[in-house]
């Protein structure tokens, strides 16, 4: 297990398998910010990770492809910084294994270890054309809002209720910006809130979103900021928020949070 966060550094590729290529990072450092209790989270959730760039050789020394879906649950003590997983993923690729299931086999094993807690894998075939489809994103989209002015610091007093009675909807945005805590460099997702309770001002929402444009954080505390902030300003009596990121470096992250146990699924968008 690497002890020092490569991201932002020069490194060197393994030709070799090697799982200690992977850096965790502990979820308390994003949470201690929003007052969360790790041992008594106000959500359930997951981390679902899809890494496109998947390739080993199998017993023959012939390679092979596939794309990997990994889940991390919220409550795991680490998330697995994710150029070392690009890292340990690359390791994979002129290393031999018997079939697909022992590449899972090994995945599931590093990276529960590193997490500590059980992480998921699926691995899909590339030509899996069901699996791997694009969907439009869930909800009625809200980026045609206007506001007076933006901006452009996160500012959860910018959420307000609408006028309307109570109402169970989803609402999308595209434009969340935030940025990443180590480089600086912009990432890109897109955000789903389905909620029951006294109806969100849209025109409030989409001007809360605009103002992550400056914000620094991993994506799984960025989503878990938009929760905490909607739950505590607006009071929802049921909310899910799924941050849908774009891809990068072969990996899309897609942190996923919600009051009540949910079965989310890994609905890959137009942008990942």
């Amino acid at each position: 297990m690497r002890t020092e966060n490569p991201l932002g550094k020069k490194i060197g590729y393994t030709f070799a398998y090697d799982p200690s290529q992977l850096f965790p990072v502990e979820r308390s450092l994003g949470r201690g910010a929003l007052g969360l209790d790790g041992k008594a989270l106000p959500f359930c959730g997951e981390d679902i990770w899809t890494a496109w760039e998947l390739s080993w050789l199998d017993g023959k020394g012939k390679p092979a492809s596939a794309v990997a879906e990994i889940r991390f649950p919220a409550t795991s003590r680490c998330i697995v910084e994710s150029k070392s997983l690009k890292l340990y993923l690359n390791s994979f690729n002129m290393s031999r294994f018997e079939s697909p299931e022992k590449v899972k086999e090994a995945m599931v094993a590093d990276l529960s270890r590193v997490a500590e807690a059980e992480v998921a894998v699926l691995l899909f075939g590339c030509d899996d054309t069901e699996a791997l489809k694009a969907h439009r994103a869930t909800g009625r989209c809200i980026d045609h809002h206007e506001a007076d002015s933006y901006v452009y610091e996160v500012d959860a007093s910018l959420l307000a209720h609408g006028d309307g009675d109570v109402t169970d909807e989803t609402l999308c945005s595209h434009i969340l910006r935030t940025n990443c805590p180590v480089t600086g460099q912009p990432d890109w997702a897109t955000v789903e809130i389905t909620y029951s309770g006294k109806k969100i001002d849209e025109a409030a929402l989409f001007a809360y979103l605009v103002s992550f444009r400056t914000h620094t954080g991993y994506h799984e505390n960025c989503v878990e900021t938009l929760y905490t902030d909607i739950m505590d300003r607006l009071a929802p009596a049921a909310l899910t928020v799924v941050g849908r990121f774009t891809r990068r470096g072969g990996l899309d992250i897609n942190p996923c949070r919600s009051s009540a146990p949910t079965a989310f699924s890994n609905r890959r968008l137009v942008r990942q």
